[in-house]
């Protein structure tokens, strides 16, 4: 018997007319956003990696010049697309691509693609993550609110149910048949997206992106079912199939328009974050005043000299056996990595922060936690950018320390012409970066997983108790 229901249940769907011109419209979209999203970020990885040659080729030929100034001569740090960028862009529009990486400074990153974006941009990118969180489920909601009220008002349910068709198996064929006249949508998309995806990655970076494929995919398929089954269940008990309409769009408007909007003025306004320029401020007076606030620039100097004057027991500076500036400079970047250290990480925070209360609030709207495994998965939430920005300061740190011991420990105190050439520049490493690990991200998303998947047990068990408390 329910072979038989989700049989009627397709055959009548793939007949209805709505669904055909709906679905073809949607599946427009989504194959559009992911031609977007693959043209896009195939222009960007070689834009980003003819970039990434061209700034370490910069760095070898930049002739001879004091390592400090080397340092501050610098290298850009560029952050990788992943492969499933395409689908998701996530937070990458506006925390900027790539970082400059030179001496006293820990940069911001730059070149935002938000901020050059047209006022029609801004009010929402099409992505392919905008298609699935947002037109699927409204087309699942108009395609599925009549399921149960249209046939209660033609008078077809009672005749279903004199014949012995239990309200529950009812219920679930005319889910799985809903379901499989979605996965005629569904799976082409899937499969051209994953043609797209293998295209414009290379082996390794396909080997990594496949299990997160799977699991945005999964994600993705119990957000469709508590749609499916939220929709079967308010049809049930709707008294109209007008009523169920209106329901069902409130349930759209505020899962995917309402509770985004407002859990982010709420996160804003719970964890708030300083301006840039004020950051920027709180930064030059720890560097200049030390960060207990009375250890200045001058006393550190000469705190650092009269130790070393006692450690090697001589009576000037000019006696020492390494060089007093270099000595110094890196003892400033210490003191600047403790400053970066105790700002970046207080800012960071409070943006972990921020992101917990968006991973709580998918309490109110499975679509919270969608969006936050569909970014996950994808690479572009701000956990793995944060995790990018360290490695990056890190590279920058260990550049620095290296041209300022080389100072130190080579130049004289009266070589006041004293360089290096590109021997030299080559013995520091290109930057590599490693993204994190699949184990490192799931670890991060086990709330929203939870979440996602309570969700959906809970419809699908609404559903059920609604059909049986169906009145005909």
């Amino acid at each position: 018997m329910l072979a038989t229901i989700v049989r009627k249940e397709f055959t009548e769907m793939m007949r209805d007319g709505r669904f055909r011109s709906s679905a073809a419209i949607t599946m427009a979209l989504l194959l559009g956003a992911f031609a977007l999203g693959w043209q896009h970020y195939s222009e960007v990885n070689a834009q980003h990696e003819a970039a990434r040659k061209s700034t370490r080729q910069d760095w070898l030929h930049q002739g001879d010049k004091n390592p400090h100034s080397a340092a501050h001569y610098g290298v850009y740090a560029f952050k990788p697309k992943m492969p499933l960028s395409l689908v998701d862009h996530g937070v990458d529009p506006y925390v900027g691509v790539a970082s400059w990486l030179e001496a006293h400074k820990q940069n911001e990153f730059r070149f935002k693609p938000a901020q050059d974006a047209t006022a029609i941009q801004r009010l929402g990118e099409m992505t392919g993550a905008t298609v699935l969180q947002l037109l699927i489920p409204m087309l699942i909601v108009l395609l599925t609110f009549p399921a149960f009220s249209s046939e209660r008002e033609q008078g077809t349910l009672r005749q279903l149910l004199s014949l012995g068709v239990r309200p529950a198996q009812l219920a679930w064929g005319k889910a799985l048949g809903i379901a499989l006249a979605l996965s005629v949508l569904l799976v082409p998309a899937t499969l051209l997206g994953s043609a797209a995806l293998a295209l414009s990655a290379d082996q390794g970076a396909m080997a990594a992106s496949w299990p997160r494929a799977a699991i945005m995919a999964l994600g993705y398929l119990a957000y469709f079912a508590f749609f499916v089954a939220i929709s079967l269940a308010v049809s049930a008990v709707a008294p109209s199939s007008r009523f169920a309409l209106v329901a069902l769009l409130g349930v759209w408007i505020f899962n995917g328009l309402v509770v985004p909007k407002a859990v982010s003025d709420i996160a804003r306004l719970l964890h708030p974050t300083p301006s840039a320029m004020e950051f920027a401020r709180q930064i030059e007076h720890d560097i200049e005043n030390g960060i207990n606030g009375h250890d200045t620039t001058d006393q550190r100097a000469e705190e650092l000299k009269q130790r070393l004057l006692k450690q090697y027991n001589v009576d000037s500076v000019e006696k020492l056996p390494v060089n007093f500036n270099g000595i110094r400079m890196q003892e400033g970047e210490e003191h600047g990595n403790d400053v970066f250290d105790k700002h970046y990480t207080a800012l960071w925070q409070t943006f972990e922060r921020q992101r917990q209360v968006h991973e709580l609030a998918a309490l109110a709207a499975p679509v919270l936690a969608v969006r936050s495994l569909s970014m996950s998965m994808a690479g572009t939430d701000f956990a793995q950018h944060a995790h990018f920005a360290k490695a990056a300061e890190e590279y920058r740190r260990v550049l620095n320390r290296k041209m300022n011991l080389e100072i130190a420990h080579h130049q004289k105190p009266d070589d006041s012409g004293f360089t290096r050439g590109e021997d030299f520049w080559a013995t520091m490493p290109d930057f590599q970066y490693t993204a994190p690990d699949l184990a490192w991200i799931l670890s991060r998303q086990r709330l929203s997983l939870a979440l996602l998947a309570g969700w959906m047990v809970a419809s699908l068990v609404a559903m059920a108790a609604a059909a049986g408390k169906m009145r005909v």
